[in-house]
């Protein structure tokens, strides 16, 4: 029996993965280009296909693409039967338009319908679901328990219960699946409304028992105590933090703003300084014990990096050639793949080669294996790999 060129122990930290995925919807966020912006699904799917294990929460990725797509049907209806903001001569269809008050001045419904206020819907939509396909892509290569590893003490207890809410849907999902295939095996229906209904009742009883045993462990563990720490301390910690994220708000409108280059990224950093001291001042009233903490190595290190010089790439290309990544709606005019950020697009391929496999390598490997008898290290009934 030969092992498994991937361990549990070698799997990446799960801030690599999501400082990676950042990247891309950062680079996705500076254009509206659909040629640049298929190119970022395309790299964001190769590497998912080609790191992310068999766990059930690893398959939100395809909920994410099809979310994108609602997003932009959603947006593509919108504008055609509310209007859009560009003007338009080309007109594709006249709709009956709604008379409004005038207090709805600016608001519309029906009216005329324009190719280049459909064109612009489309660009703009793409855009949103581009970003939401690139944060699918980190919760399906990164588990988002393993996040709280990589969180500050001060934020551990928030973490704990934001991670328990984003868990809740993948485990509702995997057990409705389960239930579906067993009332199959036995030769019952397995949809419509009464198989539903009959499904519901063990969901709801399967998420009960988890919260229970959610709740002893965490109990078990010493959840939610705190250590004694000066009243002085506690109060330089809400000082700290609280005006740093005032001056993280302000430095980014200075920043976003016409007139506030000048202060804007001072400010900024000044905010971010004071936010960091004050976590890290907050983090000393929280009491835990770090097991198998997140270690980077230079995986780790040139995945994260590989999503980082995607989008300080492509906010370089926005800053000297805006109109290449912003191909304008009026007049009609198609969209041209320019070179140097689709090349820096690519950089983001670089986890689908540096990155480890997941356990049991890749799929044909798993496949070959499960034919010839052989032991895969990958538990289909847990959460995440087990070493």
């Amino acid at each position: 029996m030969s092992a498994p060129r991937a361990t549990r122990t070698t799997a990446l930290p799960a801030g690599a993965w999501w400082l990676w995925a950042l990247g891309l919807a950062t680079a996705a966020s500076r254009t509206t280009d659909p040629l640049l912006l298929g190119l970022l699904v395309g790299v964001a799917g190769y590497v998912v296909a080609a790191r992310r294990t068999e766990a059930p929460w690893a398959r939100s990725y395809g909920a994410f693409v099809k979310l994108g797509l609602v997003v932009i049907a959603v947006r593509l209806v919108f504008a055609f039967f509310l209007g859009s903001p560009i003007p338009g001569t080309h007109t594709l269809v006249t709709l009956p338009e709604v008379p409004l008050p005038d207090w709805a001045k600016g608001v519309r419904i029906g009216g005329r319908v324009t190719a280049e206020g459909m064109v612009f819907a489309l660009y703009d939509g793409l855009k949103l679901a581009t970003l939401l396909i690139c944060v699918g892509a980190a919760n399906a290569l990164a588990h988002p328990a393993r996040l709280l590893k990589s969180l500050p003490g001060a934020l551990y207890e928030v973490g704990v219960a934001v991670v328990v809410a984003m868990t809740f849907a993948p485990n509702l999902v995997a057990d409705v699946q389960r239930l579906r295939a067993a009332r199959r095996l036995r030769g019952r229906p397995d949809r419509g409304l009464p198989a539903l209904l009959q499904v519901g009742m063990p969901v709801l009883e399967g998420a009960l028992e988890r919260s229970v045993a959610l709740a002893a462990a965490m109990d078990a563990r010493g959840y939610g105590r705190s250590a004694d720490v000066p009243r002085a301390v506690r109060h330089t910690t809400s000082v700290l933090t609280l005006g740093g994220l005032l001056g993280v708000c302000a430095g980014t409108y200075g920043l976003l703003g016409e007139a506030g280059g000048g202060y804007g990224l001072p400010l900024l950093l000044a905010g971010l300084a004071a936010a960091l001291g004050g976590l890290w001042l907050g983090g000393r009233r929280s009491v835990r014990s770090r097991y198998r903490p997140e270690r980077w190595g230079v995986r780790a290190w040139l995945v994260a990096g590989s999503g980082i010089a995607v989008a300080a790439l492509m906010i370089w290309a926005n800053s000297y050639a805006p109109t290449a990544l912003h191909p304008p709606a009026v007049p009609l005019t198609a969209p041209v793949l320019p070179l140097w950020p689709a090349v820096s697009v690519l950089v983001g391929l670089l986890p689908a080669f540096v990155a480890p496999l997941p356990p049991g390598g890749d799929r044909a490997d798993r496949t070959a294996s499960r034919g010839r008898g052989r032991a895969v290290d990958v538990d289909p009934r847990a959460k995440e790999p087990t070493p």
